[in-house]
C-alpha cells in the first residue's frame, strides 16, 4: 500500500509468484488503482525462480526507450523549440515537482509534434512519456529473494541499474504449505523442520551490503513505520540498485494478526530483526554508510518465541530441545545485532582529488 501511495502514478512492479502475486492479480479483483489523472500501477507476474531477471528486463526497456525519446528529441532541434528541448533533457529528477514539470513538457511537446509531418515526429510521439522517470520495483517473497530466485537478485544486485527489490519476508515458504526457506529463522518449526529449524536464518542484507554500491535496508513497519517510509524513499532516490527487506507477518506465523504491530515490537526490541539502512552515499560523504535504527536488544528472544505456535509446536514436542533452541537464539541476535553495531561505526575511504604534479617546464 505504501509503495503504490508514493510512488504509483509511475510505478511498473515485477511481482514474483507467491502470495504478492494472489493479492495482486486476484481478478475480477486488484488492489492497483489509477489516480484522478489515470495513472497508475503498471504490474506483471512471472515466476519466482525468474523475477528479479524479469523485473531487470523493465529497467533495460524503460532504459533504452527514454535513450531512443531523447535522441529524436535532439533530432528534431530544427523543430522544437531550444528552451524545450534543453528542459526536456534535463528534466530527470525524482521529486513530485520535478516529474509534473517534465510530465507538462510533455504534454507541450505533444502539442507540437502533431503538427510536424516527419515520421520521427510520430515516433516520438508514441514514446515520449519515457522522458518522465519511472520508479521499477521488484517484488516478491523470501522464497524468491533467499532460495529459488536467489542467483537472479544477486545478478541484478550486482549491476548499476537503478532497479529496487522488495522482499516482503514471511520466513516461509507461505504461498506453497509452509515450507521452511532460508530466511526461516532459528528453532522455527515448518514443513521440512517440524522438529525446529537447526540454523540460522540467511542474512540476505549482509550479503547484499558486500558490493559497496547497493542500497540496502530492513524494515518491519509494525515497530517503526517511520523508518519504513524513509527507507521506501532512500531507496527510490537511490540510482542504482536498492533492496528492502520488509517483515512480513503471516498466518502461518500462529498468533492474532490484530496483534501484528506489537509483535513487530517484540521481534525488534529482541535483536532478531534489527533495523537498518545502508547507503553508499553517506560513504562517499565519509560518513559510515550503515545507519542502525534500532537499539540494542532490550527484550528476551524467549518473550517473542513464545507468542507464536511455530516456535511453541517445537516446546511441546521436545521442551529441552526448545531450551536449547531459545538459548541459542538468544546468542544469535546478540552476536548479530554486535556486528551491525560495528559495522555501523565504520568509515570508508574517500577518494581524494590528487592535485596535479606541478610542470618541470620541459615539453
Amino acid at each position: 500500500k505504501l509503495l503504490s501511495q508514493l510512488f504509483g502514478d509511475r510505478l511498473l512492479i515485477a511481482n514474483a509468484t507467491g502470495c504478492s502475486s494472489i493479492y495482486g492479480g486476484n481478478l475480477p479483483t486488484t488492489p492497483w488503482t489509477q489516480n484522478a489523472d489515470g495513472r497508475g500501477p503498471a504490474w506483471s507476474n512471472s515466476l519466482f525462480e525468474d523475477n528479479a531477471e524479469f523485473g531487470f528486463g523493465f529497467r533495460l526497456a524503460v532504459d533504452s526507450l527514454a535513450e531512443q525519446a531523447a535522441a529524436l528529441v535532439r533530432g528534431l532541434g530544427g523543430a522544437l523549440p531550444d528552451e524545450l528541448i534543453a528542459a526536456l533533457l534535463a528534466g530527470d529528477g525524482k521529486s513530485d515537482a520535478e516529474i509534473e514539470a517534465q510530465r507538462e513538457r510533455v504534454v507541450e511537446l505533444r502539442r507540437i509534434l502533431a503538427g510536424i509531418d516527419r515520421p520521427e515526429a510520430a515516433r516520438l510521439a508514441t514514446i515520449a512519456d519515457y522522458l518522465v522517470p519511472k520508479s521499477v520495483w521488484l517484488v516478491g517473497g523470501d522464497g524468491w529473494a533467499y532460495d529459488i530466485g536467489y542467483g537472479g537478485v544477486d545478478h541484478v544486485l550486482s549491476q548499476r541499474r537503478d532497479v529496487n527489490l522488495l522482499v516482503l519476508d514471511t520466513q516461509v515458504y507461505s504461498n506453497t504449505g509452509g515450507q521452511q526457506s532460508k530466511a526461516t529463522p532459528l528453532g522455527a518449526a515448518a514443513k521440512f523442520a517440524i522438529a525446529g529449524k537447526e540454523i540460522p536464518r540467511k542474512d540476505l542484507g549482509l550479503e547484499a551490503m558486500s558490493y559497496g554500491h547497493a542500497y540496502v535496508a530492513q524494515i518491519a513497519f509494525g515497530a517503526k513505520i517511520n523508518q519504513t517510509a524513509q527507507a521506501l524513499l532512500e531507496a527510490e532516490a537511490f540510482p542504482g540498485p536498492s533492496l528492502i527487506i520488509a517483515y512480513s507477518p503471516c498466518i502461518a506465523h500462529g498468533y492474532d494478526l490484530a496483534q501484528n504491530a506489537v509483535q513487530q515490537q517484540r521481534l525488534v526490541e529482541s535483536g532478531l530483526w534489527p533495523l537498518f539502512r545502508f547507503d553508499p552515499r553517506r560513504g562517499a560523504a565519509g560518513e559510515p554508510p550503515l545507519k542502525l535504527d534500532s537499539a540494542p536488544p532490550r527484550r528476551p528472544v524467549r518473550e517473542f518465541l513464545h507468542q507464536e505456535t511455530r516456535f511453541r509446536m517445537v516446546e511441546r514436542m521436545d521442551p529441552e530441545r526448545y531450551r536449547r533452541l531459545v538459548a541459542e537464539s538468544q546468542r544469535q541476535a546478540e552476536r548479530s545485532y554486535a556486528v551491525y553495531k560495528q559495522l555501523a561505526g565504520i568509515t570508508v575511504p574517500v577518494e581524494v582529488q590528487q592535485p596535479d604534479a606541478p610542470s618541470s617546464g620541459a615539453d
